[in-house]
């Protein structure tokens, strides 16, 4: 977890190509979202405060709304982007929201058409707006290397994801909650059947080529 927490500071000290005097993780304003293994987005969101407040509340073990209520688990984030929009940052603080909405949409709008679900798991819905021109965003991994393997193994997300789903119908079973939320359920839910099911053909796959996964032939005439 040392060396994640170190990677997501490494990457809130890139240079904010909109303002190379200043880090990324110093921008006030923007849209952010966040890649799983497979590079299928999963969340976005804005800022209006900072990425370096809002991502450590999501990545870094700070409670956040989307962790806390199941929708996002940081477990599943491999990779972040992040936009920063230093126009919006120079308003008022009570004004940002407002002039965030459409670019949260716009690139939200980019996220679900590359999605193999057209969808990701916020909760909430995302306001439309007019499209806008967004700048380059920074790209950045928060897994290093050598945690990568265990991480992206496929059993290993399997058995992560079904918690997670697991833990959120609990929570909606137990509470009147929001129809975005058993949205995100029903997303989670299809990501989990994709993932099982592609680890099953691989596996079928292998037995075919190579043998059973993990049989041990026992010696002839034992029984």
């Amino acid at each position: 977890m040392q060396a994640i927490r170190k990677a997501i500071t490494d990457a809130l000290r890139v240079p904010d190509p909109q303002r190379p005097r200043q880090t990324i993780g110093q921008a006030k304003a923007g849209i952010y979202a966040f890649y799983d293994y497979d590079g299928e987005p999963i969340y976005v969101g804005q800022t209006a405060e900072g990425f370096g407040v809002r991502l450590g509340r999501h990545l870094t073990g700070q409670r956040s709304d989307a962790v806390a209520k199941y929708v996002l688990d940081p477990f599943e984030v491999h990779a972040i982007s992040v936009w920063s929009l230093p126009h919006i940052g120079d308003m008022p603080a009570r004004e940002r929201k407002a002039a965030l909405d459409p670019y949260e949409y716009t690139v939200y709008q980019n996220l679900v058409t590359h999605s193999a679900y057209g969808a990701v798991l916020n909760e909430g819905d995302i306001p439309p707006g007019p499209l806008q021109e967004l700048p380059d965003p920074v790209e950045c991994v928060i897994i290093p290397d050598d945690i990568f393997p265990d991480r992206s193994h496929p059993d290993v997300r399997i058995a992560r994801r079904a918690h997670t789903i697991s833990l959120l119908a609990k929570n909606i079973s137990e509470r009147k909650v929001s129809a975005g939320l058993r949205r995100t359920l029903v997303t989670q839910t299809e990501r989990l059947h994709a993932l099982a099911e592609g680890r099953f053909f691989a596996l079928s796959a292998a037995v075919e080529d190579e043998g059973p996964e993990g049989v041990v032939e026992e010696p002839e005439g034992l029984f």
